[in-house]
């Protein structure tokens, strides 16, 4: 170097340092090098297993310690090397979420919950639709093997059986919507309930003759939200009249399919067993002229934000469908963080009924704003 030339180190992108020779109308790359934990440890004047410990949260680190690497780290624009990292904790930083749809609001919402709760915690995931089919599920789940550090699974249309047989051992699992005869993890809504509530107000307006819009009874969370309409039924020394119970699959295209069926059994009230499916019969009955609340009440359950916006707007069990996703989360990683000694709970979240128009109670609780 003469003495017209000078030498000049820049940091670019985080981690990486250039140093710059600069002279006589020209700029070279002398040396380009990234900063290493090696570099922060010596800047923070401690071990280079301190500094380990402080990004991997490997073990107990002093505050004050704490504060001067991760000063350094700033200094040197040091950022760890997440698949070397990977390396060293076993961990991935994702979570595989599979779910039996993708499409719909409540799905939309369900996987809003889940994605903001896991980014809190510095996760990302993976996400896919098995379309409720098991052997799709067992290859998706193979697919994510070494890839994600825990799975969460929506499978209520999946018997315990073959849950047990396909999930993978040694890998953290939530299940939402289900419940499981082995142990895991499970976070669900109160269905029972929730459907109870729904056909109790039904009958509190006078309705003795309530029809059931069910879904697929292969699914857990349809037998369970039948389980409550009949319930309700019961304990209002109702007849249970098997002619009044439809089932549908949960998309707003059998409701609207069902709509001539439902009405052929001269109900004076329905309870559908989701928001969907309550869309698309609301549909069906604007289009053959049938007034709802006036000649059929109708009470759905999840409340999605579209129910809302419908018209007559919907009455319905207000699920807590965020909530359901970050809950499953905070579970996952409560699973991860205890490892072995972790012991698997059962979360039920309660719902709440949401009175709007179509049932005929009077006024929309529902204010927007003007």
């Amino acid at each position: 170097m003469t003495g017209n030339e000078a030498c000049i180190i820049m940091e670019t992108f985080p981690s990486e340092r250039f140093i710059f020779l600069v002279g006589n109308g020209n700029v070279s790359i002398l040396h380009h090098m990234a900063v290493t934990i090696r570099d922060v440890a010596r800047e923070a004047g401690v071990a280079i297993g301190t500094v380990s410990r402080v990004f991997n949260n490997s073990g107990p680190v002093k505050a004050s310690t704490r504060k001067r690497v991760e000063e350094a780290a700033r200094r040197l624009g040091y950022v760890p090397h997440g698949a070397a990292r990977s390396l060293i904790t076993r961990r991935t930083q994702t979570l595989g979420v599979l779910l039996p749809d993708l499409y719909g609001e409540f799905y939309s919402e369900l996987i809003r919950g889940l994605d903001q709760q896991a980014r809190q915690w510095g996760y990302h995931l993976l996400v896919s639709g098995m379309h409720a089919d098991a052997r799709e599920m067992r290859a998706l789940v193979r697919a994510m093997r070494g890839r994600v550090d825990g799975l969460i699974l929506m499978g209520p249309h999946l018997e315990s059986a073959l849950l047990a047989e396909y999930l993978p051992s040694g890998v953290p699992v939530v299940l939402i919507g289900n419940r499981a005869d082995f142990p895991c993890d499970t976070v669900r809504v109160d269905n029972v309930a929730g459907a109870r509530m729904a056909v109790a107000h039904l009958i509190q307006l006078g309705h003795q003759r309530i029809a059931l819009l069910s879904g697929p009874l292969t699914n857990q969370e349809a037998r369970e939200r039948r389980e409550g309409y009949r319930q309700a039924l019961q304990e209002a020394g109702l007849a249970l009249l098997p002619m009044l119970e439809l089932e549908g699959d949960f998309t707003e295209a059998s409701g609207y399919g069902l709509g001539q069926k439902l009405l052929s059994r001269r109900p004076t009230a329905v309870f559908v067993s989701n928001d969907a499916m309550a869309i698309g019969l609301l549909r069906w009955l604007h289009e053959a002229g049938v007034r709802v609340p006036e000649q059929l009440a109708l009470v759905a359950f999840d409340d999605i934000p579209m129910a809302r916006y419908t018209r007559p707007a919907l009455t319905t069990v207000h699920s807590p469908i965020y909530e359901l996703g970050a809950r499953a989360i905070d579970q996952l990683l409560q699973a991860l963080s205890d490892g072995a000694q972790h012991v698997p709970q059962e979360v039920v979240l309660p719902v709440h009924l949401v009175v709007r128009e179509s049932c005929g109670a009077g006024q929309d609780r529902f204010r927007p704003i003007p």
